[in-house]
């Protein structure tokens, strides 16, 4: 413990003698300071025994004494030491009666007591208690350390709820609770999500106090400490220390021990990392040129059972802005996804390393592996198909999907509309899936995310399943989606698939002569065309459709022919004249 005035009134060798403020001398003393000047308090700092002899004070006087001593623990002086023998015999009345007043504690210092000797004696316990500090430190860091490399970081958060006499919570990635010592402070934890969710958007270290880590229901409110783990721009994990009172000097290096051990457990190193990123990415290539043996004798135990258990692969694309362009604020926005069980938050405009840790984040809290293979712009996963990667992966994209609509309905919400906009290829009421060929490529998603994903694969299979998710991959980026899964693709239409400009280009260069005839008032050719062709070539059904004899709808498709210069019999010319009349069906939708 630091020193206190208590200690010096007990030291023996300093004689010293309590003449007021006797209930206040626990206070610490950061210091033991001496001057004569009427007004020392410009150069007090607070937590100082101020020596005095009186030289240039009346101390005699009540008023000023008053002022004086006011003005003392105003300045944070905690106490106010006498000698007697030199301008004074005793202690003035007036002092003793202004200390007792403002509570200040007054120690008389006998004439044969130097304050050089009071000086030495809280200079000595400074330093001694520093010591003990530093030695307390070192223990703790040795026991940290040997309960990290024994039982790791369950072991080692026990350890420092222990040497801070408090609680320790440790988060992962994305704001979730890994570990809490001891195990009733899970609560607690859990309800500082949201502070470590605003830690995770400074640049890394970070810390923070707050005073939310207890309620009602625990009887008090505990004072928190958050730090950042990781040495990259975006924390990997987070620490929470919950204490009744501000830590120490021994309890500060315990912690700072604790966030460097476990930072050296949740940031693995450059080389390892890249390491097992070229294992991943061997164990791929093997699985999709077919040798699933050979992939699992290079593996090894680095994938559990992820080998032999179906899954599925995701594909994972980004298209970055070019360098040095800012995004727009729409688009940052769009970029910090904060789903509830998600919170894989804050992707600092890198959505793959965002969807990176996301899936990451959810296998380890699962205890299941994955295959993460970062291929510059793109990003290729193996996950257990119903496990919680997938499941990540499907909320990280739900969120950043809603974010996406939340920051267009804003932005047409301020637009004003333009004369003539209306009916354009990109209007967005198209098919439900208007501006496809525009929606991954606008100002506001350049950085945005493009995710295919597989039905579920056994073993042998990795290759077709590549193939399913890079065709998922394909429709998501024309229909303007975060995410495709490929049994969407068999349960849809086909229709969708075709909405693009190469394909609207093409139906509307097929079906123009007809648009151009009817334009001139002689015929309904379009419609027409389209009652008997979804009729089937069912004459009467058809014509009872249009309400027409079914002679004027055989003239009618006669001319169709005659326009198009095609013939009605070839089923192929029919399903070209189908999907084309589809398409444009559903742009003026």
């Amino acid at each position: 413990m630091p020193p206190t005035l208590a200690s010096l009134v007990h030291h023996s060798a300093l004689k010293l003698t309590v003449r007021a403020g006797a209930d206040r001398l626990d206070v610490p003393v950061r210091w033991a300071h001496v001057s004569e000047l009427a007004d020392p308090v410009p150069y007090m700092e607070g937590g100082e025994l101020l020596l005095i002899t009186a030289l240039k004070l009346d101390a005699e006087d009540p008023e000023t004494m008053r002022r004086y001593v006011k003005r003392l623990v105003g300045a944070g002086v905690v106490g106010l030491g006498f000698a007697v023998g030199v301008n004074y015999a005793d202690i003035p009345k007036a002092v003793v009666e202004a200390a007792e007043q403002e509570g200040l504690p007054l120690l008389e210092v006998p004439r044969r007591t130097p304050f050089l000797a009071i000086s030495k004696a809280v200079s000595a316990a400074i330093a001694a208690d520093q010591y003990r500090a530093v030695t307390a430190g070192f223990a703790a860091q040795r026991e940290l350390t040997r309960q990290a490399l024994s039982d790791g970081p369950e072991g080692l958060l026990a350890a420092l709820a222990s040497q801070v006499d408090g609680w320790a919570a440790l988060y992962d990635a994305s704001g979730a609770v890994v570990a809490t010592a001891p195990e009733w402070a899970g609560r607690r934890a859990a309800r500082l999500t949201a502070d470590v969710e605003r830690l995770r958007e400074r640049p890394a270290p970070a810390s923070a106090v707050v005073g939310a880590g207890g309620g009602a229901d625990d009887g008090e409110r505990d004072r928190v400490e958050l730090h950042s783990l990781g040495t990259g721009r975006r924390p990997r994990a987070a620490l929470a220390v919950g204490t009744a009172a501000t830590l120490g000097t021994a309890e500060r290096y315990a912690l700072h021990s604790a966030i460097a051990l476990l930072t050296l457990t949740t940031e693995r190193s450059r080389s390892l990392q890249a390491a097992e990123q070229r294992i991943g990415a061997a164990v791929l290539r093997m699985l999709l040129a077919g040798e699933p043996d050979h992939a699992r004798a290079v593996a090894g135990g680095l994938y559990g059972e992820l080998l032999d258990a179906p899954y599925r692969i995701v594909v994972a694309e980004s298209a970055s802005p070019p360098a040095g362009a800012t995004a727009p604020e729409e688009a940052r926005a769009v970029s910090r996804p904060t789903a509830g069980a998600l919170v894989a938050a804050d992707t600092n405009g890198d959505p793959l390393g965002g969807l990176t840790e996301c899936l990451e984040s959810a296998a380890a809290r699962a205890g299941e592996a994955v295959l993460v293979v970062p291929e510059g712009e793109r990003l290729v996963v193996l996950a257990v198909d119903g496990g919680a990667a997938v499941g990540a992966c499907e909320e990280f994209a739900a969120a950043l999907e809603g974010a996406r609509a939340e920051v267009r309905g804003r932005a047409a919400d301020a637009s004003v509309p333009s004369a003539g906009s209306s009916g354009s290829s990109g209007s967005p009421g198209s098919s439900g899936f208007s501006g496809a060929s525009g929606a991954g490529g606008s100002a506001g998603d350049e950085d945005e995310l493009v995710v295919g994903m597989s039905g579920p694969a056994g073993p042998i299979a990795a290759a077709a399943a590549y193939k399913q998710a890079e065709q998922a991959l394909s429709v998501a980026r024309r229909r303007g989606r975060v995410l495709v899964g490929h049994e969407q693709l068999a349960a849809g239409s086909v229709v969708p698939l075709l909405a693009d400009d190469a394909v609207r280009a093409f139906a509307d260069g097929l079906l123009r002569p007809l648009y151009a005839h009817d334009a001139t008032g002689r015929g309904d050719l379009v419609a027409s065309l389209r009652a008997w062709l979804s009729r089937h070539g069912q004459w009467d059904a058809a014509a009872a459709d249009l309400g027409v004899h079914r002679h004027t709808l055989r003239y009618r498709m006669r001319r169709v022919e005659e326009i198009l210069g095609r013939s009605l019999d070839d089923p192929d010319v029919r399903m070209e004249l189908w999907l084309a009349l589809k398409t444009t069906a559903a742009v003026g939708e």
